[in-house]
């Protein structure tokens, strides 16, 4: 009976016409570009008139936190998944992965070629991204002020 109401129900709204909030990447090579794409088209659709140079800057970010998650937050066949929030006071990305580890900020070092993707979200997100526990994993997030 239950169902036979749901079934004749009408829609209560319609889906949103502009790009998802959120999207899943594989751990391939790809994936940080597919990242780029989606953070851009979501901005631009959800936040006309964002200077280049917000947009530019959330881009950074969210390769970033993509590009850790993917090298420290998989294990092979793993995927991440991409959220943004975005109004014209800031952007928010979060990315969530299935380890629970957290990152750690390293000491510069000139002899290492990895390691300063915290660092570099320290200088564009001051005391503004951190991590926390999810049911399966974590999710490492970051907001940038707009421009």
């Amino acid at each position: 009976m239950i169902e036979h109401q749901w079934a004749d129900s009408p829609a209560t709204h319609t889906p949103p016409t502009g790009p998802p909030p959120t999207v899943v990447l594989a751990d391939e090579p790809e994936s940080a570009k597919a990242a780029r794409k989606f953070v851009r088209e979501f901005i631009r659709y959800y936040v006309p008139g964002t200077s280049e140079e917000h947009v530019d800057t959330v881009v950074l970010v969210a390769c970033e936190l993509v590009s850790n998650s993917l090298r420290y937050g998989t294990e092979p066949g793993d995927s991440v998944r991409v959220v943004l929030d975005a109004d014209d006071r800031r952007t928010r990305i979060e990315v969530h992965d299935p380890v629970r580890r957290h990152p750690r900020v390293r000491p510069v070092s000139l002899e290492r070629e990895r390691g300063r993707g915290l660092l570099i979200l320290d200088a564009l997100c001051p005391e503004a991204w951190g991590v926390y526990d999810i049911p399966f994993g974590k999710a490492t997030w970051a907001e940038v002020k707009a421009s």
